[in-house]
């Protein structure tokens, strides 16, 4: 399976009271995020994360915190990711397409206006933005097919590559 996450922000205290947060402690948000995470990312599935994995934390520990996540890493890098150890991703890029059963997908951390095949169904995933699931609904009411896959806008939970298409009723 393939999954897409964005903007964890591990270890920043500050992003519980900044985003509103659900949570008492960056311990409890290390702790919920990461879990939530490994529910649903097996040892061999794939992962995209785009971008803010951790902030405000040694590097050393955010390596500590990315190597509890389950699955293949790719990393689309944020503005807040620092020169994580690269044992832990498979690769480690600003942007990257990848095709879903002919379904053409482009991942950053930022949201573009317009994206390679944007005006030929591609579906743009991104995070950066710390929306809600009110963004995602508003932009698939309007016709674009952008996504946020930021924890804030999926119950902080990754978000299956299926389960972007369905939300989007792409028929593949």
């Amino acid at each position: 399976m393939i999954y897409f996450t964005s903007d964890m922000h591990l270890g920043h205290r500050a992003v519980i009271t900044m985003q509103n947060r659900p949570f008492e402690d960056v311990e409890e948000m290390n702790r919920a995020i990461i879990t939530n995470y490994n529910a649903v990312v097996h040892k061999n599935d794939t992962v995209y994360i785009l971008g803010d994995i951790a902030h405000r934390i040694r590097v050393e520990e955010a390596n500590e915190l990315i190597s509890r996540l389950n699955g293949k890493k790719y990393l689309l890098m944020g503005n807040h990711d620092k020169k994580y150890d690269p044992a832990l991703f498979e690769e480690i890029r600003d942007f990257m397409t990848i095709a879903y059963q002919g379904q053409s997908i482009s991942l950053m951390h930022y949201p573009m206006l317009s994206w390679p095949k944007s005006h030929h169904g591609s579906i743009m995933l991104h995070g950066h933005m710390h929306n809600d699931e009110a963004y995602n609904l508003e932009n698939r009411e309007n016709g674009i097919l952008r996504y946020d896959v930021g924890v804030e806008a999926n119950g902080y939970y990754p978000v299956s590559v299926e389960q972007i298409i369905e939300f989007f009723g792409i028929n593949l």
